[in-house]
Parts: structure tokens; C-alpha cells; sequence
């Protein structure tokens, strides 16, 4: 006598909602899932080990496939990227990424009360109504992030770097990462989301998507510490060619542009007599931003026609998609948890680790490390072993 398959009471529209959510067509799952669309339809109903392979290709907790609705998930924290008139679904990999660094960022807050730390002044002293050069001169003040010295690093790499590093001098976290967490197989989208910003007097974190361009990456953390200036938590694209109508995004770009092209700056720079494309490249090695940023400016200056700005910009775009290289800190893997936790927020989890305040296993968790040889070998490449 066959045994009987038993299968499990599934609502058609919860499989197709957890399908949406993960980004994926049925064409994208029906080489593992070959009855997806009868189980979409409610011609067939899974077994439990298909459901919860299911529910791990896309990524959904196993007990919502058994709501009667799908359940509503909101972004966390404000939205301010710029396709206007679209809803956006956040991804998966967007939302775990915020929970994570809300979490991390609540164990910060903790560790400096401990330390009897204050609140940084910075955080929240600007408007909207501020003068966006007179803040990118006072973030670039706070920061010492002058051109001159910028100018003299090689790549956009080491320039990224002394940015950031010189960002958490002033303890602002700072995280880059192009996947969700650890986790390789699950990549971060740039055209999703650039980077975010979580406001907090004591521990203001920002994130910047490591999948995007080198030069890219820079922008984003120009926008995210406009946005923690003013006090202004939220999800950003951070796109510096977008002239928006989001009034937040539209002044945090602006002081985002100036922190990183001083507009004095460039006017004792630029060429026009060389010829715009020539400028482009010669003005994004100098400064370490991206000819998009440089466009731009130079836009700004009145250099250039609207119609014209956009036609380079379009070339422009094109060229960086075709050669763009993401990510930070290459293969070395303590490198690359410097940039993925933050050197701040590591060296305090380790600290504390060692010191007996935080327990191995939530230092393990919180670092995404599992051997006590690797927390070992890393505490000892920060220097705090």
C-alpha cells in the first residue's frame, strides 16, 4: 500500500506574497519548486518540507505561511529615496539589515552609558533652513576632512577609508557591507537602497551599501552624515545626479556635494579649456569622488546646459555600471569585519567581551564570528588583546 503524501493548508495568496516579497518571479523558483504556480493557484498543496524550503528560498518566517493574510511589513524608519509615485516593498535583505544595526546600535548605547559617554553636540544641530555650505564646512571641519589631504591618496579605496575612519573618530558608527551580514548568498542591492542613517545624541550609526562603486560608497556617507546633522533618521539612494523634490534629500545631497567638492575648491581647479571629459576624470582623481559627482558641480557652476548635463550624464552612468567594483577591504577577512561591523563597534564588543561585561556567545553573535580562535586572533589585530 503507497504511503499517503501529507500535505499542509497553505492560502494560495500567502506563496505568492512570500514569493513577491523575496523579489522573485515563479520562473525564478520553479527549477526547485516545480508546482509554485499550482500552489499559487491552490490546484496543489505543499508538503511541509517543500513549505519550509520555501520558506527559506525566500527568506520568510516559516509561521507566516500559515496567516490568513500576509502580514504588513514597514519599513522601520522613514523613507526618503526618490522614485516618486511608487510604493516600495522594502526586501528582506533590507529589513534584516536595519533590525541588525538597530541592534547593534542598542548595544552601543549601553556600552558608552556605561562609560558615562555624553551626548555628541553635532547630532541634530542643523535645519533645513542652514546654509548646506556653511554645514559641509562644519562637518568637514569636525571630521579634518580636507581636499588637500585627500588628493594626495592614491586610490578611491584609501580615500574611502580615511573617510571613514576619520567619521567614527568623532563616534558616529560607520558600516559597509554589500551582503546581509555574513552572508555572501544574500547580496545588497544599490538600485534598492544606498544607505541609511540611524539619528541617536549618543550613538548615531550610518550604513552604506558596500555592493556599490568605491567612489559611489563616498557619496553615500557625504549624504548619511548630512543626515545625521540634522538629526534625521531614514533610508536613502543618495543619488548625486537626482536634483529631487524630497526636501530632505534634495538639502542633504547638496551638503553631501559641498563636504566633498568644496565649490571654492573647484573653481580653482577646473579647466574648461580642457574639454568636459578630460575634466571629469582629472577632477574625480583629485577630489576621490565620482565624475557624477563632478558633473554635478560643474553643473552647478553654471558650466553647463541642462539638456547637456543630462546627455554626459547618462554616458557617464553607463561607464561606471559596465566597470563598477563594490565592496571594501578585499579579501582579508579581519579587514573586512573591520568595515562590515565597524572598527568602533568591534573594538567595543571585544573590549567588553574580554572584560566580562558582554557575554563570548553575544560578542560571537553581534560580530557574526563563530571560533574563539578567530575573536582571539581579531581582538589581537585591533590591538585590545
Amino acid at each position: 500500500m503507497a504511503k499517503k503524501i501529507l500535505r499542509v493548508q497553505v492560502k494560495p495568496g500567502l506563496v505568492r506574497w512570500a514569493r513577491e516579497r523575496a523579489g522573485k518571479d515563479i520562473q525564478d523558483l520553479q527549477g526547485k519548486f516545480p508546482y509554485l504556480e499550482d500552489w499559487e493557484t491552490g490546484a496543489v498543496q505543499p508538503t511541509i518540507k517543500q513549505l519550509e524550503r520555501f520558506a527559506n528560498a525566500t527568506r520568510v518566517p516559516f509561521g507566516y505561511l500559515f496567516l490568513n493574510e500576509p502580514p504588513e511589513e514597514p519599513l522601520p524608519i522613514p523613507d526618503f529615496r526618490t522614485v516618486v509615485g511608487e510604493a516600495r516593498r522594502p526586501s528582506p535583505d533590507l529589513l534584516d539589515t536595519i533590525y541588525t544595526c538597530q541592534q547593534r546600535q542598542e548595544w552601543f548605547q549601553g556600552y558608552l552609558q556605561m562609560l558615562g559617554e555624553e551626548p555628541l553636540d553635532f547630532v541634530g544641530s542643523a535645519s533645513l533652513q542652514a546654509d548646506p555650505i556653511r554645514v559641509a564646512t562644519a562637518i568637514r571641519d569636525r571630521l579634518h576632512f580636507g581636499v588637500d589631504e585627500r588628493r594626495k591618496l592614491r586610490t578611491w579605496e584609501e580615500a574611502l577609508r580615511l573617510f571613514i575612519d576619520q567619521t567614527e573618530g568623532i563616534r558616529v558608527l560607520v558600516m559597509v557591507t554589500g551582503t546581509v551580514g555574513s552572508n555572501t548568498h544574500r547580496k545588497l542591492d544599490p538600485k534598492e537602497f544606498r544607505g541609511f542613517t540611524l539619528v541617536d545624541s549618543l550613538a548615531p550609526l550610518i550604513f552604506v551599501n558596500g555592493a556599490d562603486t568605491k567612489a559611489a560608497q563616498m557619496f553615500t556617507l557625504a549624504h548619511e552624515l548630512a543626515h545625521v546633522w540634522l538629526g534625521q533618521t531614514g533610508v536613502s539612494d543618495s543619488n548625486p545626479a537626482v536634483f529631487t523634490d524630497e526636501r530632505v534629500e534634495r538639502w542633504c545631497n547638496r551638503v553631501a556635494a559641498e563636504l566633498l567638492v568644496p565649490s571654492d575648491a573647484l573653481k580653482e581647479t577646473f579647466r574648461p579649456e580642457s574639454g568636459l571629459q578630460d575634466e571629469l576624470q582629472r577632477l574625480a582623481r583629485y577630489f576621490k569622488v565620482s565624475t557624477l559627482v563632478i558633473l554635478r558641480r560643474i553643473f552647478e557652476l553654471g558650466a553647463l546646459q541642462e539638456d547637456e548635463f543630462w546627455r554626459i550624464y547618462h554616458q557617464e552612468l553607463d561607464r561606471l555600471v559596465k566597470f563598477k567594483q563594490g565592496g571594501v577591504g578585499g579579501g582579508d577577512f579581519y579587514r573586512t569585519l573591520n568595515r562590515r561591523v565597524g572598527s568602533l563597534f568591534a573594538e567595543a564588543v571585544v573590549v567588553s567581551a574580554l572584560e566580562g561585561h558582554t557575554l563570548l556567545r553575544d560578542a560571537y553573535q553581534m560580530l557574526g564570528i563563530r571560533k574563539t580562535e578567530t575573536f582571539e586572533r581579531y581582538a589581537k589585530e585591533l590591538g585590545v588583546a
